[in-house]
């Protein structure tokens, strides 16, 4: 009987943990190990993109990608995890009850929006965590056009002005022209805690997006921050009132939840601790890859960030490193000290940047061809080809 790798979710992590484990295996000629991923959909989704209109299409299937290179697909959600036993319970498409059992697991469950304890957010509120939440918000936005003219039907109001927050925010007026009109009043505003427009961004790339906003008609209400949420729009903690049909939260996310069921050191994120090999430490059987390993990517003290361009290549290294320890042979250290940013600022363009100080690089439509590159091509599944999957999964392919 096959000793069985157990991947759990089809994200980035995921994905990538089964091409480049199975790409080892096939390199030593061992057929003795069976990769596994169950998720509840053998598709990628690209989260990334989910600010984006269309939501619906940002999703690439790779059920033909995993049967190209010998991935076993199991259709189901993961919902508890048995360290002593080696288990893993799941629903499946039916919703029946199964348990799955593995000799080494990959835990791979991404993170999701943080459930906030301000009121109304999850009766009222819009996210673009999820790609059903991303739907939700389009289909609502497309309803817009059937309610009276109003300022409150024209105003968006985006809560945090973080990454998510300012993609959100920045292509909205595009977005809304194009359901209500070119000669709407349209109104996007972007509430943050910070001082200045992009604070959390850093000094240098605040510039751009300042300017972005200005071109744009994107309003900040800085140093504020929303305290509730009703049908009607927001009120913030000086007590100012914004009236609005559609209110968006994107701030902060936290690692899946089964990453509570393992019994090992976690960060305030809740990620697992990770070794340089991206094992838990002081778990035997367990390794952690993407949004739950709290990995460190250099060796002056930064961290891998929950972002696909550290997911892709923290999946191909632990698929080859869980691959590796099975064989007994040498793994290979996770290390990416190249961070990137690629800060999409709708019709202004985009910005591009280099280093944890964002040192910008790239602006406006050069930024935005880039963007565009990314968005479409590089973070998409590779082609349901062994050698070419194989290929791309090599952990020590150059980080461009």
């Amino acid at each position: 009987m096959k000793q069985q790798i157990l991947v759990i979710g089809a994200g980035f992590g995921g994905m990538w943990t089964a091409l480049s484990a199975t790409r080892l295996f096939d390199i030593h000629g061992h057929d003795r190990v069976e990769v596994t991923v169950l998720a509840p959909q053998a598709e990628l989704r690209v989260r990334p993109r989910f600010y984006e209109p269309n939501a619906h299409q940002l999703a690439a299937p790779i059920g033909e990608l995993f049967d190209a290179v010998g991935v076993k697909f199991v259709q189901g959600a993961a919902d508890t995890i048995d360290v002593e036993q080696k288990r893993v319970g799941y629903l499946d498409a039916s919703g029946a009850r199964q348990v799955i059992s593995y000799d080494k697991l990959v835990l791979a469950t991404g993170s999701r929006l943080a459930s906030p304890n301000t009121p109304g957010v999850i009766e009222y509120a819009f996210d673009v965590d999820q790609i059903e939440q991303a739907v939700r918000l389009e289909n609502h936005l497309k309803s817009l056009a059937n309610q009276p003219e109003s300022k409150a039907r024209n105003t968006v109001v985006v809560a945090g002005g973080g990454f998510t927050g300012i993609e959100t925010a920045t292509e909205m007026p595009a977005r809304l022209r194009a359901i209500l009109g070119d000669n709407a009043n349209i109104n996007v505003i972007i509430v943050d805690r910070g001082e200045k427009v992009g604070a959390s961004m850093g000094a240098e790339i605040s510039q751009s997006i300042a300017e972005a906003s200005t071109v744009l008609g994107v309003k900040w209400q800085l140093k504020s921050s929303v305290v509730s949420v009703d049908q009607n729009g927001v009120t913030l903690a000086d007590g100012q009132r914004i009236e609005a049909n559609t209110v968006i939260w994107t701030t902060g996310v936290r690692a899946s939840s089964l990453t509570e069921q393992i019994p090992a050191e976690r960060d305030h994120l809740g990620r697992l601790h990770v070794d340089a090999h991206l094992q838990v430490i002081g778990q035997d059987d367990i390794f952690a890859t993407g949004d739950v390993a709290y990995a460190a990517s250099d060796d002056i003290g930064n961290h891998a960030l929950m972002t696909c361009q550290h997911a892709i290549v923290l999946g191909r290294h632990a698929g080859n490193n869980v691959a590796a320890q099975m064989l007994g042979v040498d793994p290979t250290p996770y290390s990416q000290p190249k961070y990137v940013t690629c800060l999409d600022l709708g019709a202004w363009g985009a910005v591009y940047t280099e280093g944890w100080d964002r040192q910008v690089k790239l602006v406006k439509q050069e930024g935005k061809a880039l963007k565009t590159q990314i968005n479409t091509v590089w973070i998409y599944p590779p082609a349901a080809n062994r050698e070419t999957a194989w290929a791309a999964a090599d952990p020590l392919i150059p980080i461009a």
